[in-house]
């Protein structure tokens, strides 16, 4: 008998391998290089800055209402997908959409259902911790008890941009539908500002949601490195040295024109009519711009003017 064995192909086929691979073949799909995100930690320096100065006077402000909030803080801000974003988003949760006149899009501002929860929890006395939920949406009496926490969170954030930005915040609704809160497309880029509430040692999340092009009209201040902060003592030593400066100041007495022939006979002695009268309005120049309008005299045997009205703008 003759021994004869089987090629790796051939054992391969009768252990169902090429059925195998073709399967493998079928499970590979096309991958989408869109969904990845290039997110660049800190490219938005204008709008953390806002972020930081904001949650202070949300704190201050939040605690009136909860005492029992120690600390408020911005955990991160970074660009994704909107559909990315809200598919992270735990129901039930209360989606508010806004607008920042006199930009255009919409906004959103998310308060998570363990924020909503702790909220409830500790304004009735109880622990700060969410109890359990099974899916249901908040009922009428928690979005009352959380709507003043709405208001004053937008509240806060508006008066934040008047120095910068004076916007007007226009709450347009409230939903608990996820899909009523749609701001833009699915596939569109948003900006997530993601902040934390601690709540008598509970950590709890919300949200602010804008889409990608809001901001392009303010583009120099969220993308800018500016203090949001006002320093009074570097105010200070700046209106000090303003204080110091020198400048030159001059008074017209007459504006007269001469013919380069007659500037020619002038000699050492040869007197000018300049026909100032003495009760003659003249005007002090600071530097090259005339500024105020004054009146000449003499003070102690010296020629000195007596300052009477300020130019306005038009004048100068």
């Amino acid at each position: 008998m003759s021994e004869e064995f089987l090629s790796q192909e051939e054992i391969d086929a009768l252990l169902g391998g090429e059925k195998k691979e073709e399967k493998e073949k079928k499970d590979v799909e096309p991958f989408d290089f869109s969904q990845i995100e290039s997110v660049k930690k800190g490219s938005l320096p204008g709008l953390d800055l806002v972020y930081e100065r904001w949650v202070k006077t949300f704190r201050d402000e939040a605690r009136r209402l909860i005492a029992q909030i120690n600390m408020v803080t911005k955990e991160d801000i970074y660009i994704t997908r909107f559909n990315s974003f809200m598919s992270k988003i735990p129901m039930p949760s209360a989606y508010v959409i806004f607008l920042m006149k006199p930009l255009k899009d919409s906004a959103l501002l998310i308060l998570d259902s363990r924020l909503v929860f702790t909220i409830v929890s500790v304004l009735f006395g109880g622990p700060a911790k969410p109890f359990k939920v099974e899916g249901r949406e908040f009922t009428k009496l928690e979005m009352k008890v959380v709507n003043d926490f709405i208001n004053t969170t937008l509240k806060t954030f508006e008066q934040t941009w008047e120095s910068l930005y004076p916007v007007s915040i226009e709450t347009r609704s409230v939903e608990l539908n996820p899909n009523l809160a749609k701001i833009v497309a699915g596939n569109e880029k948003v900006i997530v500002v993601e902040v934390i509430v601690d709540i008598d040692g509970y950590e709890a999340p919300m949200y602010f949601c804008f889409p990608h092009g809001i901001f392009l009209p303010i583009k120099e201040i969220i993308h800018s490195e500016f203090s949001v902060e006002e320093d009074e003592e570097w105010k200070k030593r700046l209106i000090d040295k303003v204080y110091r400066l020198d400048v030159k100041l001059h008074l017209e007495l007459c504006r007269k024109v001469y013919k380069v022939k007659e500037v020619l006979q002038w000699k050492e002695g040869t007197e000018l009519e300049l026909g100032v009268e003495k009760d003659r309005d003249i005007i002090l120049y600071v530097e090259k711009t005339p500024k105020f309008v004054c009146k000449l005299g003499k003070v102690q045997e010296k020629y000195a003017a007596m300052i009477k009205a300020r130019l306005g703008k038009k004048d100068e």
